[in-house]
């Protein structure tokens, strides 16, 4: 099942025309996790983008929440995000 979830996930992300792009399940290491209990995963995505360019982490970051979309109340509990522009490193 997050395996859809993830191609879902790296559709929705292609709205930030991405440059590198990696989407992680890491549901595993919240096995037990009360957040856990409901189905829906953990997961962490790298990004690199244009759209990020001159904006701080916070906008960054609703960018990436919001073409997530509906999904962060149905499929992911828990989104940790790496969110770079296109003159920084990706990790």
């Amino acid at each position: 099942m997050n395996a859809q979830r993830i191609m879902k996930m790296r559709e929705r992300l292609q709205a930030l025309a991405p440059l590198a792009l990696d989407v992680i399940d890491e549901s595993d290491k919240h096995r037990g996790h009360a957040g856990a209990r409901d189905g829906r995963g953990h997961f962490r995505v790298r990004i690199q983008s244009a759209r990020f360019d001159d904006l701080k982490p916070l906008a960054r970051h609703r960018l990436v929440y919001d073409a997530m979309g509906t999904m962060m109340q149905t499929d992911i509990h828990a989104l940790a995000i790496e969110a770079r522009g296109t003159k920084e490193d990706v990790a």
